[in-house]
C-alpha cells in the first residue's frame, strides 16, 4: 500500500482501540476520566488525519482512476481488504467507494472478468455498510437494499456465460453474486427461487465441470442454511407445496451432519427444532422446553460465536415465541424462564472480551435494540437500553444525557412562563396539581434527550462517526436513525411515550424540509416537546463553532425549521447562558455513570 494508505489503515484501528472507553482500564474513576479525555483528544485528532488523508489523496486518485498503473490498482485493492477484513470491519464505506470506482473503470475497460468480480465486492461492501440499517424493516430502507440487490443480481446475470468466462475465480464471483442476491431480498417467494436455482447449479455435473476448483460443497452447504432460514414461514400457509418442500429438505440437510453427535451443534440443532415446531411436528411445550434446555446449555463464559448465539439469539428466539403466543404470556413459569434468559444475555454482553468485539458482536447488539420483547415479570426496554449506551456507545450517552439536562433547563424556563404548554401530553395534561405537572414535563423532557437520538445506538455509528466524516450514501442512511427510533421505543411500553420525540426531531416545524416526511406535527401530541428537542439537538450539532453562533441560527430559522414558540425563549440570556454552560461542560457526571456501571 501507499504511505497514506498505511496510515489511514493504522489511524482506523488506534480509533477502535481508543473509543473502547474499558480497555486497559484503570479501577479509579479519576484516573479512568483522565484516561478517557485524552483518548477523546486523540480520536478527533486522528480523525481529522483521515479527513484529509481522503479529500487529499485517496479522492484525488479514484478521479484520475483512468490513468492509473497496475500498481496503483493493486495498492488500491490492499487498501479496500485491510478496511474490509470481514471480521472487525473497520471502514466498509471506504472499500465500497474504491470498488464502484474500479467497477466504473472495468466497465470503461469493457473488462469482464474485472466487471463481475468488482460486482460481488461492491455488493459485499455494500451489505456490510447495510449493517447501519439491519434492523430498519420500514420501507424508507427498501431502496438501500434494492440497490444492493440490484448489484448482486447484475454480477449473477453472467451465470448465462459461464462457460465462456475465461477462469475459475471468475466463475466463483458469479455463483457467489447470484447466491447473495437472497441476502438483501424482502420478497419470500423469490427468495426461495433463488436459492433453489442455486441448489440446482451447485448441484449440476455440468457447471462442476466447467470450475472442478471451486468449493462446491461449501457453495451447496451455504446455500442450504441459506434456504432454511424461511423456515419461519412454514407456519403461515404461504409457500407452494414446492417451496415447503425445498425449505423443509434444506432443513433436514444443515441438520444432517449433526445426526449421531453426542452433543449436536446448537446453531443448527435449534432451527431444526424450530422447523418441526413450525410444521406441526412438535407442539409449543415441546419447543420451548427444548429451547430452555439450550440456553441451559450454553456455558455463560463462552464468548465464541456458539456462544453469542446461545447466550444471547436463543433468549431472543424464546422471547418471540412468548410474544407470538399470548396464552403462554400468563404462564408464570414460562415468564420466570424469560427473565433468567434475560439476565444471562445481559451478563453475556456486558462482560464480553473487548478485544474479541467484532462486526458478528456489533450485529449481536443490533438485534438485542431491535427484537428485545419487553412483558410484565422482565427487565424493562428502557431499563436494557440504558445499559447498552452506557457500556458500548459512551460517547452517544453523554452526548444524549447533556441533551436531557438541557431539556430540562428550556422546558423549565418555559413551564415557568406557560405553565400549560405541554399539556396535550398526556403524561402531564391530566394532572391536576401544578407542583407535578411540571415535574412530570421536566422528567419527560430528560428522558426524550437520552431517547431522542436511540436509532442510532442500533446502526453503530459510534465508530463511523469517530473515525471520518460520513459519506453522502452513508448519511442518507444515517438519516433512518430516526424511524427507526420512532419503531423500536413505539413498540414497548416502557419507552412508547418518546416514539414521536425520535421521530420528529429532525423534521421542519412548517414540513418543507428535514426528515423523514412521514412525520406530520400537527398529529402529534408530543409536537411541543418535540420542537424543544429540535432546537437542543440542532444546538449541540452547530455550537462546536461557537454555542453563541448556534442560538443565532437556530432563531434565523423560525418558523421555518423551528417552531417560533420555542426560539423565542432563546432571548432569554439567562436561559442561553445555561444552555451554554451545559452544553460546554466537561460532562464529569455523565462519564461517572458509564464509569459506575463497568
Amino acid at each position: 500500500m501507499q504511505p497514506y494508505q498505511t496510515q489511514y489503515v493504522e489511524n482506523a484501528r488506534e480509533i477502535v482501540q481508543l473509543i473502547d472507553w474499558f480497555r486497559d482500564a484503570p479501577a479509579d474513576f479519576e484516573g479512568w476520566y483522565a484516561i478517557r479525555r485524552q483518548a477523546e483528544a486523540r480520536a478527533a485528532a486522528l480523525r481529522r488525519e483521515n479527513d484529509a488523508l481522503l479529500s487529499e489523496r485517496l479522492f484525488p486518485a479514484l478521479d484520475d482512476l483512468h490513468n492509473a498503473s497496475p500498481e496503483d490498482i493493486r495498492d488500491l485493492e490492499a487498501f479496500g481488504d485491510q478496511l474490509m477484513d470481514w471480521s472487525v470491519n473497520l471502514d466498509p464505506g471506504v472499500y465500497v467507494v474504491i470498488h464502484d470506482a474500479l467497477l466504473s473503470l472495468y466497465r470503461l475497460r469493457r473488462d469482464r472478468a474485472g466487471i463481475i468480480r468488482e460486482l460481488y465486492k461492491l455488493g459485499m461492501g455494500m451489505y456490510y455498510q447495510d449493517r447501519l440499517i439491519y434492523p430498519i424493516t420500514d420501507e424508507s430502507a427498501r431502496a438501500f437494499r434494492f440497490q444492493n440487490e440490484m448489484v448482486f443480481t447484475e454480477g449473477g446475470s453472467y451465470i448465462r456465460y459461464f462457460a465462456d468466462l475465461g477462469d475459475e475465480e471468475t466463475r466463483g464471483y458469479v455463483l457467489r453474486s447470484l447466491a447473495n442476491i437472497s441476502i438483501c431480498c424482502k420478497d419470500l417467494h423469490r427468495r426461495i427461487a433463488i436459492s433453489a436455482r442455486i441448489l440446482q447449479i451447485v448441484q449440476d455435473d455440468y457447471y462442476r465441470s466447467l470450475a472442478p476448483g471451486l468449493p462446491w460443497d461449501v457453495f451447496l452447504r451455504r446455500t442450504h442454511q441459506q434456504m432454511s432460514s424461511n423456515r419461519n414461514e412454514l407456519s403461515r400457509d404461504v409457500l407452494t407445496k414446492s417451496e415447503l418442500a425445498a425449505v423443509l429438505e434444506s432443513c433436514h440437510e444443515v441438520f444432517k451432519p449433526e445426526e449421531g453427535v453426542e452433543n449436536p451443534n446448537m446453531r443448527w440443532l435449534w432451527p431444526y427444532y424450530d422447523m418441526e415446531y413450525c410444521c406441526g411436528f412438535v407442539d409449543l411445550n415441546t419447543t420451548l422446553g427444548r429451547l430452555e434446555n439450550l440456553i441451559r446449555q450454553t456455558p455463560e463464559g463462552l464468548y465464541d460465536v456458539s456462544g453469542l448465539y446461545g447466550c444471547v439469539q436463543l433468549p431472543l428466539y424464546y422471547a418471540r415465541l412468548i410474544k407470538n403466543n399470548p396464552g403462554m404470556q400468563r404462564r408464570a413459569e414460562h415468564v420466570a424462564f424469560l427473565k433468567e434468559a434475560y439476565g444471562k444475555m445481559m451478563r453475556c454482553l456486558m462482560h464480553y472480551p473487548l478485544d474479541q468485539r467484532n462486526d458478528f458482536f456489533t450485529h449481536i447488539l443490533s438485534l438485542v435494540i431491535g427484537d428485545y420483547y419487553e412483558t410484565e415479570g422482565v427487565p424493562t426496554y428502557r431499563e436494557i437500553t440504558e445499559q447498552v449506551m452506557r457500556r458500548f456507545t459512551g460517547t452517544l450517552y453523554v452526548r444524549s444525557r447533556r441533551a436531557g439536562d438541557m431539556l430540562r433547563c428550556f422546558c423549565e424556563t418555559i413551564l415557568t412562563a406557560d405553565p400549560s404548554f405541554f399539556d396535550d401530553m398526556p403524561e402531564v395534561g391530566p394532572l391536576a396539581d401544578p407542583d407535578q405537572k411540571k415535574k412530570a414535563a421536566l422528567d419527560f423532557a430528560g428522558a426524550c434527550g437520552l431517547y431522542h437520538d436511540l436509532g442510532l445506538v442500533a446502526m453503530n455509528v459510534e465508530r463511523l462517526r469517530q473515525t471520518r466524516s460520513y459519506f453522502e450514501a452513508e448519511y442518507q442512511r444515517v438519516q433512518l436513525h430516526a424511524v427507526f427510533g420512532r419503531d423500536e421505543l413505539k413498540k414497548r411500553p416502557s419507552t412508547a411515550a418518546f416514539s414521536d420525540v425520535a421521530w420528529g426531531h429532525h423534521r421542519w416545524y412548517n414540513g418543507s424540509d428535514g426528515y423523514p416526511d412521514t412525520y406530520v406535527r400537527n398529529r402529534s401530541p408530543y409536537r411541543q416537546m418535540t420542537d424543544v428537542v429540535a432546537v437542543v439537538a440542532y444546538l449541540l450539532d452547530h455550537g462546536q463553532d461557537g454555542f453563541d453562533a448556534a442560538v443565532q441560527g437556530a432563531q434565523s430559522l423560525a418558523h421555518r425549521r423551528f417552531s417560533p414558540l420555542v426560539t423565542a425563549y432563546l432571548q432569554d440570556q439567562i436561559l442561553t447562558a445555561r444552555l451554554k454552560q451545559i452544553a460546554q461542560s466537561d460532562g464529569k457526571e455523565y462519564y461517572r455513570e458509564v464509569f459506575e456501571q463497568k
